[in-house]
C-alpha cells in the first residue's frame, strides 16, 4: 500500500486542510473579551483576536458583539502560530469583499453612510465594512470646523472622490453632499419667495457686517444696516448663534436673500411729524458729538441735531467741552423736516437770559435754526 500523504490523511480522517490566505467557514464555540474561537474542520480551532475582528475601536468588547453556535467567514492568516492554532481574521477578508462595493460606489458617486471611528489631526477616519476612509477636515464641512471631535462616534454620509487600495489611500468628500443639499434647499425656497414676505429664521452665523440667517436649510443676510430702526454698532451685541429671529425678504437677486427687521408699520418717523413738531419740548441722550454739534437720540431711529451755537446763550467752542455721551438733555425743537428724517434742537432756546433787544433775537434765532437745518444730519440708515 502507498504512503498516503498528510492531507490524505486528515481527510480520511473527516478533517480539511488549509492554507494561508484560505477563506474558511467555522462555528464561533467560545467567546472572551479579546477573542474568538471557531471550529473549522481542521485538526485545531481557529483564533480571531479582537485587532482582526475589526478597526472599530469602540468594539471593546467581543462577548457583546458575536455569541457561540454563530457562523462566520475568516481569512486564514497563519495555519500554526507555533502553539497549533490557527489565527484567522474577519476584518481582512471583509476590507477585501468591500473593496469591490467601494470602487463601484467611487464610480457612481454613490452616497455612504458610516460611523466616525477616530478623530486624525488632519481629518476624520470612518470605517465602512472595517474599511478605512479618511475625510480630510477642509472636505468635512462647508464651513470651518474648529473641533472636530464633535464628530467622533457619529455617523456621517459622503461620496469617495479618491479611490487606490493598494495605496491604502481611499478619500471621502461630506463637503460636496451638504452643498448640494444646500443649492437644493436654496432653489425651492427661492421658487417659494417673494419680495416682502415675512419668516422665521435661526442666527447662523454673526459678523461685523451682519448676520446670516437659517430659513430652512438656505441662508439670508441681515445686513447691519437693516437690524434696527435705531443705530447698531455691532450685530454681536444684539444676536448670537441660535438666536430666533422674525425677518421679512427684503430683495431678491438671483441666489441671494436680503433681509430685514426694519418693519414699515414700525418705523418711528410715521408719526415722528406729531410727536416732533417745532416747538416741541423733548428730552433725549447724547448719542454722539461732532465739531459743529451733538446727535440727540430722541426714540430708536431718530436722532436730533443740537448745533453747537445752540447749546447755550454763552458761547460753546465745542459740544464734548459740555457734554458727554449718554447724557440726558432737554432742548426745544426749532426746525423739523420730514422728507430728510431731520430734527434740529436748541437747548439755548430754555434758557433764561438777560433780554435782548427784538430785531437782535429774531436774527439769532432765525439764524441758528438755519444753521442748522442745512449741517448734514445723516438719515435713519447712515445713523
Amino acid at each position: 500500500m502507498s504512503e498516503m500523504s498528510f492531507e490524505q490523511l486528515l481527510e480520511e480522517q473527516g478533517l480539511k486542510t488549509i492554507r494561508n490566505g484560505e477563506i474558511v467557514e467555522g462555528t464561533i464555540i467560545d467567546v472572551k473579551k479579546d477573542e474568538i474561537i471557531l471550529n473549522i474542520g481542521y485538526k485545531s480551532d481557529g483564533i480571531i483576536t479582537r485587532n482582526e475582528y475589526t478597526n472599530d475601536p469602540s468594539v471593546n468588547d467581543l462577548t457583546q458583539v458575536v455569541n457561540v453556535g454563530d457562523t462566520m467567514d475568516a481569512k486564514v492568516v497563519k495555519v500554526n502560530d507555533g502553539e497549533g492554532q490557527v489565527i484567522l481574521s474577519y476584518k481582512r477578508l471583509a476590507q477585501e469583499r468591500n473593496s469591490q462595493l467601494l470602487e463601484e460606489a467611487f464610480e457612481k458617486q454613490e452616497v455612504l453612510t458610516a460611523k466616525v471611528t477616530k478623530v486624525l489631526d488632519g481629518g476624520l477616519s470612518v470605517t465602512v465594512d472595517e474599511t478605512r476612509v479618511f475625510i480630510p477636515a477642509s472636505l468635512v464641512s462647508d464651513t470651518f470646523v474648529k473641533d472636530l471631535h464633535e464628530y467622533d462616534g457619529k455617523e456621517i454620509s459622503f461620496i469617495i472622490t479618491e479611490f487606490n487600495p493598494r495605496r491604502r489611500r481611499i478619500i471621502g468628500d461630506r463637503r460636496a453632499l451638504i452643498v448640494k443639499e444646500k443649492e437644493e434647499k436654496l432653489k425651492e425656497l427661492l421658487e417659494s419667495l417673494n419680495i416682502g414676505d415675512v419668516i422665521e429664521g435661526k442666527v447662523k452665523n454673526v459678523t461685523t457686517f451682519g448676520a446670516f440667517v437659517d430659513l430652512g436649510g438656505a441662508d439670508g443676510l441681515l445686513h447691519i444696516s437693516e437690524m434696527s430702526w435705531g443705530r447698531v454698532d455691532s450685530p454681536k451685541k444684539l444676536f448670537k448663534t441660535g438666536d430666533e429671529v422674525r425677518v421679512f425678504v427684503k430683495d431678491i437677486k438671483e441666489n441671494k436673500i436680503a433681509l430685514s427687521m426694519k418693519f414699515p408699520d414700525e418705523n418711528p418717523w410715521n408719526d415722528a411729524a406729531e410727536k416732533f413738531a417745532p416747538g416741541t419740548i423733548v428730552t433725549g441722550k447724547v448719542a454722539r458729538m461732532t465739531d459743529f454739534g451733538a446727535f440727540i437720540a430722541l426714540a430708536p431711529g431718530v436722532d436730533a441735531l443740537l448745533h453747537v451755537s445752540q447749546i447755550s446763550r454763552d458761547h460753546v467752542d465745542k459740544p464734548s467741552d459740555v457734554l458727554s455721551v449718554g447724557q440726558e438733555v432737554t432742548a426745544k425743537i426749532v426746525d423739523f423736516n420730514e422728507e430728510n428724517h431731520k430734527i434740529s434742537l436748541s437747548m439755548k432756546a430754555l434758557q433764561n437770559s438777560a433780554p435782548k433787544k427784538p430785531v437782535e433775537d429774531a436774527a439769532e434765532a432765525d439764524s441758528a435754526a438755519e444753521e442748522a437745518s442745512e449741517e448734514s444730519v445723516p438719515s435713519e440708515d447712515e445713523a
